[in-house]
């Protein structure tokens, strides 16, 4: 008989979480990095922290762990999850065909679709996926505005979310536009570069609260394509100063031919360059003329120079690489195979020529090559990517958060690792190298759940300074001091034990712990030594008893800091960059304070210690 109670009850409950962990195990995904992040943000949540942020390196899986994240609060309830997207349709395409791939219920939908009058929100589940523009994002509000509980997960959230007029005690629209969809909801915003969320002070966001999403056994980050050692896995084929001729994007090219060959033979893989020179349209149409030419060239085989040329110039490389008899046959399998290209331009140009950009992300052709400006900077995955030619500089400072997600070659690069090639400018290379060192510093200090101090020198800035609450970013030129702890005599005993000064601070961290003496400090002293221990001075300690009224001998700190040049002792330690010493009071409290003399400042959001 039909009974129609059968089919109105409440449903049993679905378990997607489980169902998204079970998909990952059947794909060779170890799922405890996921579980990790899915665990603390629920707590997060339940502890009612409406704002705060998930972080994990360029490329390391974080879209597939926005698609577990998201199964896990619709499980839990949460009745709309939106999905905030960069302007960018390719990347909103990308990301919304990997969450609906997943199988997860509901379906996502491209705000566009809900929008129309006949669509009733209700009580239902939603995914929604928007751009962070500002026309999406207000008909978005106008039609879900009545629904107070919702989740907004931000995917690159320091990218145009940030207000960068907030000294001006105004909002950028978009800052503004999200506040108001997010409402009386919760907010997590996941990136690769928070220090814009933390110094901008997003939403109040919470970095106490941080979440890292670690990186997986498979993963190629910045300790490959960075490493302090200097002991490179890839090939970094490093450019003048002065790259403009064109001939070193054509012998890029060629090499890249010459590796695509080599591995295509072993693997039947398709490999993808990318070429990022600029940011402009037009530099954007050179570079394509230039490889077209080339390609024609070798297509055409006629009996010309030009053609000779060419080949003589794939001959002489390709001898560099492999011997000859193996070289011989990669030239051969080139001139047989050339014709199986793609020339991907990835820009907002992209309605004129009608190119689809995942032609390019995931590679269709054996020799793809794509060429991009601020498109391809962030959020864009490449898979099979095998060369890289970067001469995206700037005059001035480079900023932390722009080229920290330029680093497209970071990801899961295989066993054909050491085939990678990365041409670019040495400048540029230094100054990228030495940006991820102050990131990877600076996010040290977040994972040992302090507050996260930002590192800058003469060429690299944390982010753009418009961004930055000067009302609670304190600025400092070079002094940086530490949690309050009791003072003994084993503190003067360990300051007296050696003459090796990286084994007294190695000592002092040991007792007095990461809160007064932070392991990132003794790294990157450690990384910044170029004069080994004469780099650093472990000073003797100071009784501020009697120091003048603009010393707080409580709470023993100093507006113009304590570290001055009378402290130095230059004549003691003529050739000490890193300066390390304890303040104490009479009530035997201390600080360790460190003051850096190698133009090196740090940025510490106050608001959050």
């Amino acid at each position: 008989m039909f009974d129609i109670s059968k089919y109105v009850n409440e449903q049993p409950p679905k378990n997607r979480y489980k169902i998204q962990l079970d998909r990952l195990v059947k794909k060779g995904i170890n799922i405890e990095r996921f579980k990790k992040v899915v665990s603390k943000g629920m707590k997060n949540i339940t502890e009612v922290k409406r704002s705060f942020c998930i972080y994990g390196d360029p490329q390391s899986g974080k879209t597939e762990m926005m698609i577990v994240l998201t199964a896990k609060l619709l499980d839990a309830g949460h009745k709309v999850v939106i999905m905030l997207i960069n302007d960018n349709v390719d990347l909103l395409r990308q990301n919304l065909k990997r969450f609906s791939k997943s199988g997860l219920d509901p379906s996502p939908k491209n705000f566009s679709e809900i929008i129309d009058p006949n669509v009733h929100i209700g009580k239902q589940e939603w995914i929604i996926f928007c751009k962070k523009n500002s026309k999406d994002l207000q008909k978005l509000i106008d039609k879900i505005k009545n629904i107070d509980e919702k989740v907004i997960i931000d995917d690159e959230g320091d990218y145009a979310t940030p207000n960068s007029k907030v000294n001006k005690e105004k909002q950028t629209k978009i800052n503004q536009l999200v506040e108001q969809l997010l409402g009386n909801g919760i907010y997590i915003g996941v990136t690769a570069t928070p220090a814009r969320l933390d110094l901008n002070n997003t939403f109040n966001n919470s970095s106490s609260h941080w979440i890292r999403f670690e990186t997986h056994d498979k993963y190629h980050g910045q300790n490959t394509f960075f490493p302090i050692n200097g002991h490179l896995k890839y090939r970094l084929n490093t450019l003048p100063n002065e790259y403009d001729d064109p001939k070193y994007l054509k012998e890029a090219l060629l090499r890249f031919f010459i590796n695509a060959s080599y591995l295509n033979i072993k693997t039947g893989e398709n490999y993808c360059m990318l070429v990022h020179t600029s940011g402009k349209m037009v530099d954007h149409s050179e570079d394509y003329k230039q490889i077209i030419h080339i390609l024609n060239i070798l297509s055409d085989k006629s009996p010309r120079e030009d053609f000779e040329n060419l080949v003589k110039k794939i001959f002489d490389i390709a001898n560099t690489y492999f011997n000859p008899e193996k070289s011989d046959d990669i030239i051969k399998y080139i001139l047989a195979n050339i014709k199986r290209n793609k020339v991907v331009v990835m820009n907002s140009d992209r309605d004129k020529k009608n190119y689809d950009f995942t032609q390019a992300t995931n590679p269709v052709s054996l020799f793809t090559i794509a060429i991009g400006g601020n498109i391809v900077s962030r959020g864009v995955t490449f898979e099979n990517l095998l060369s890289m030619f970067f001469t995206r500089d700037v005059k001035h400072k480079i900023q932390q958060d722009t080229y920290i997600q330029r680093a497209r070659m970071f990801g899961n690069r295989g066993d054909y690792l050491k085939y990678f090639e990365l041409t670019i400018p040495e400048n540029l290379y230094l100054d990228w190298h030495r940006c991820f060192i102050f990131h990877e510093l600076s996010l040290q200090s977040a994972i040992l759940g302090n507050t996260p101090i930002w590192i800058e020198d003469k060429r690299v800035r944390s982010v753009s300074s418009s961004s930055i609450d000067k009302t609670t970013v304190k600025m400092d030129s070079g002094e940086m001091g530490f949690a309050i702890f009791d003072y003994s005599e084993i503190i003067e005993n360990i300051l007296t034990s050696s003459n090796n000064s990286f084994m007294i601070l190695d000592s002092l961290n040991e007792l007095l712990g990461n809160d007064c003496l932070p392991k990132f400090l003794l790294e990157f002293i450690k990384k910044f030594s170029y004069d080994g221990i004469n780099s650093l001075a472990v000073h003797k300690s100071t009784d501020i008893s009697n120091r003048g009224e603009d010393v707080n001998k409580d709470t023993i700190e100093r507006p113009k800091g304590f570290i001055g040049n009378s402290e130095l002792e230059k004549g003691k330690y003529p050739h000490a960059t890193h300066h390390i010493k304890i303040f104490f009071n009479s009530k035997n409290k201390a600080r360790v304070f460190y003051r850096c003399i190698i133009n090196i400042k740090f940025l510490k959001n106050l608001k959050k210690c």
